[in-house]
């Protein structure tokens, strides 16, 4: 009897085997597959204009071609964009997690007449397509006087209902007889929100750091709407006047694509391992 057990959980380990084998190969085949794009950007910026339509993804004798990337700021001020893209996405992401974080603990931790019926209008919000919301935007910095102006960018995407939305649910999760004990020994509602929701929501306050991060760097609809300016652009509005700068040399435009996603990878690689962390706490307790 002891053989038979045996030999069916041999038979069992050796399938979970052949199934976890066959799941990481499946992972890593999408995961090749997605980044294929990203290699052949990279490999075509180190070209020669010449030996871009090659069918090799190497570059041939002509060598690797460095070069490209200094050639990139001689055609366009490539510095000038990299720095407003960087400005306009530090000021938004900052205000945005501090705004969030303050109307998420208002939402979740503080009692007022109302409160959940101005929560759901506040989140209502976000069904509301974001080309809709442009004109009344636009109509507004221009009676601010805000058009063509890196403020213009900045104002109107420092609140999010979304950002709130997400804290709210991370601290409401956090046992409110913490706040009690804290008021107890005399803390404001301020010096609990600052010293105890704070650092008790910090995986959801980096996943949303991240999130808005990226979504401010890529940007693009609403840059185009407001800049004027060549000296203002952002990064992507940099980028598309690329081409008619530089012609139709794709090896400067790749060259140019790669050095903008770099910021991007970097805090990617920094936070990885809090961002996982948020989300899947976030998706337990949410």
């Amino acid at each position: 009897m002891s053989t038979i057990n045996a030999k069916h959980g041999l038979v069992r380990d050796r399938q979970k085997f052949m199934g976890a084998s066959l799941l990481h190969l499946l992972l890593a085949g999408i995961s090749f597959t997605l980044i294929l794009p990203f290699v052949w950007m990279v490999l075509t910026s180190l070209k020669s204009l010449s030996e871009v339509s090659s069918a090799s993804w190497l570059p041939g004798e002509a060598g690797w071609h460095l070069g490209n990337y200094a050639r990139v700021f001689e055609v366009i001020p490539f510095g000038t964009f990299y720095w407003n893209s960087i400005f306009i996405a530090c000021w938004v992401t900052f205000l945005q997690v501090f705004t969030s974080s303050l109307a998420a603990y208002s939402f979740s931790r503080l009692q007022w007449p109302g409160r959940d019926k101005v929560f759901f209008v506040y989140l209502a919000t976000m069904m509301l397509p974001g080309l809709v919301l442009m004109i009344p935007n636009f109509q507004i910095m221009i009676s601010l006087g805000l058009v063509n102006s890196l403020a213009g960018l900045i104002l109107p995407a420092a609140f999010s209902a979304f950002g709130t939305f997400m804290l709210r649910q991370f601290m409401l999760s956090i046992p409110t007889s913490l706040d009690e004990a804290a008021e107890i020994d005399g803390a404001s509602k301020w010096r609990v929100y600052w010293d105890v929701i704070l650092p008790l929501s910090r995986p959801g306050l980096v996943t949303l750091t991240i999130f808005t991060f990226m979504g401010t760097y890529h940007s693009f609809f609403w840059p185009l709407v407001m800049l004027k300016s060549e000296h203002k652009y952002t990064l992507p509005i940099g980028i598309l006047s690329f081409e008619s700068a530089s012609s139709s040399e794709t090896n400067l435009l790749m060259a140019a694509v790669t050095m903008s996603v770099v910021p991007l990878i970097i805090l990617f690689v920094a936070m990885q391992k809090q961002l996982v962390a948020g989300i899947q706490l976030g998706a337990v307790k949410g």
